[in-house]
């Protein structure tokens, strides 16, 4: 365990070329190793190994010990490439602290973004960027996110405040705020992580990155990152890594922001560039479902350049990687930069329909095309419509396609409940969490008033093949009275309501599911199985 240190891989810093173990870097690190190589623009990263994982969780010296050489000689290769200094005041460096297994567990791991802002670098970040707003708004995340996956803190305070500083200063949402507010806001979050965590997050910003580090390992063994694994099979692993990157900021104002993006749509199929974007965002808020996003049409007309050069990259990512890619990307001052990539998460639908397109494009063989197949309930791969009742009551943003009909409830329990007694559920929730991965799970559909498309717990939907409506703005929910209002209609806990994952719409009562069979790839797919049996003479 002594020498786990010198297991640092690097990435975008001039480490040796080839492939990055995914067992030890994680898929996350190899596979933006294998950006860097195809010259695609990465923030430079390192990575500590997930070896480290189960000795960290355990307190062990040894691992300990290894932990704190690794990122003191990772973090010293970033400055070297960037220029810039871990807690100065004139050219701060700050990371990001991201997580990565061997196979991907979308949003049941824990991030921090922004580590090394304090009340030195913040002045500092003016300086380098001379955007004040920015460096307030990146100090005011750090510690909100820091106080919450280090310390254990909820988001529930940090909300109260921040939705008292809107109030006085007559905003609608944070976006509006100046930086003499955020400054005000920071200072208020400072004091809320001391009262709720015990302390203040560190000034040092060694003390942050190895503390936050920590804390990524710990998130393998959280309830939800559990639960993933449980559902998904993938019990064996070997643990996390931790990848430390250089920060690219997306809350850089009009012509930055964060997105992801899919090489095709992950619940249809259909081969087309499929996008979330928000404007003056970091990473969190878009996968995190709590803002609703633009689309590509958006992106397009507001950065073209950017939007270019993305759908450029996504073909050449699926090209590389044959298959379709999951992208999470930033653009800071209208320069467009990839933070990872990977296999998307699909439904059936979308599975049958790639397969067969892939195998018909070239890109892999027949016999590929079935083994990715093989487990994939193509009973579910259909188009699913409803019938027998009468004209919505709203509509929301299709975030996963398919239909459900169910009782709704308003957490993981009660649709277990319901789901349990016989019935079937629909999760009603102000925005996608994938600490509900659980009554994702128990749940036949999910529908919510914030969220994106792309965000993790509609992604982990789209896995589970559940319908997902998203960004339903005619919603609104009592948590505590377990009762909700859908376009000035009055429903409680255990009525029924139908969503239609395909065209959005939302229907009050049980409609009637009809089915329609994708006879046509699946024909495909038997003319293949038999061409297969006649080659190996069966």
């Amino acid at each position: 365990m002594t020498g786990a240190s010198d297991q640092l891989f690097l990435v975008g810093l001039g480490g040796p070329p080839g492939a990055l173990s995914e067992e030890l870097a994680g898929s996350k690190a190899a596979q933006l190793a294998q950006m860097s190589e195809l010259g695609l623009p990465i923030p430079p990263a390192f990575v500590m190994p997930a070896s480290l994982c189960c000795g960290v969780n355990r307190a062990d010296e040894d691992a300990l010990c290894a932990l704190k050489s690794g990122l003191r000689v990772g973090i010293a290769r970033l400055e070297e490439a960037t220029g810039r200094r871990f807690g100065d005041s004139r050219a701060p460096l700050f990371v990001s602290v991201r997580s990565g297994a061997a196979k991907s567990m979308p949003g049941m791991l824990d991030t921090i973004l922004n580590v090394g802002m304090n009340g030195v670098t913040v002045q500092g970040a003016v300086r380098l960027t001379g955007n004040p707003r920015l460096a307030w708004d990146c100090y005011r995340r750090f510690v909100q996110n820091y106080a919450q996956v280090v310390g254990g803190a909820s988001g529930a305070e940090f909300a109260r405040a921040l939705g008292a500083t809107l109030r006085a200063e007559q905003a609608e949402s944070e976006d509006e705020l100046d930086c003499e507010a955020l400054e005000r806001l920071t200072a208020q979050f400072i004091n809320i992580a001391a009262g709720v965590c015990g302390r203040r997050p560190p000034e040092d910003p060694s003390d942050q990155l190895e503390t936050a580090a920590r804390a990524v390992y710990a998130s393998w063994l959280g309830p939800r990152a559990r639960e993933y694994r449980r559902l998904n099979r993938l019990e064996d692993l070997l643990g996390t890594a931790v990848t430390v990157q250089s920060m690219v900021l997306g809350n850089s104002g009009s012509r930055s922001g964060a997105g992801v993006a899919f090489s095709r749509n992950p619940g249809t199929g259909e081969k087309e560039l499929y996008v979330d974007f928000l404007f003056d965002a970091q990473g969190e808020d878009v996968v995190s479902g709590r803002r609703t996003p633009g689309d590509a049409a958006m992106f397009a007309r507001w950065l073209p350049d950017a939007a270019q050069e993305l759908a450029v990259a996504a073909r050449r990512l699926e090209q590389h990687f044959k298959d379709v890619q999951d992208i999470e990307f930033t653009v800071e001052e209208g320069r467009l930069y990839f933070l990872q990539t990977r296999a998307a998460k699909r439904t059936p639908r979308a599975a049958l329909r790639i397969a067969v397109d892939m195998a018909r494009e070239g890109l892999i063989a027949p016999a590929e095309a079935l083994r990715r197949l093989e487990g994939v309930n193509l009973e579910q791969a259909g188009r699913a419509t409803l019938r027998g009742l009468t004209a919505p009551l709203a509509r929301a943003t299709p975030a996963s396609p398919g239909v459900a009909v169910g009782r709704i409830a308003f957490d993981g329990a009660s649709a277990k409940r319901l789901s349990r007694d016989g019935g079937a559920a629909i999760l009603v929730r102000r925005e996608p969490s994938t600490e509900d991965i659980a009554g994702f799970d128990a749940a036949d559909g999910i529908l919510t008033i914030a969220g994106g498309r792309t965000a993790h717990a509609a992604v982990v939907a789209r896995q589970l093949g559940k319908a997902c409506l998203v960004g339903c703005r005619g919603l609104e929910i009592d948590q505590a009275g377990h009762r909700l209002t859908l376009a000035g209609q009055a429903f409680q806990e255990g009525d029924w309501l139908s969503i239609d994952g395909e065209s959005g719409e939302i229907f009050a009562g049980r409609a009637e599911v009809l089915a329609e069979r994708p006879e046509a790839e699946l024909a495909e797919l038997e003319v293949w199985r038999e061409e297969a049996a006649k080659a190996s003479g069966r």
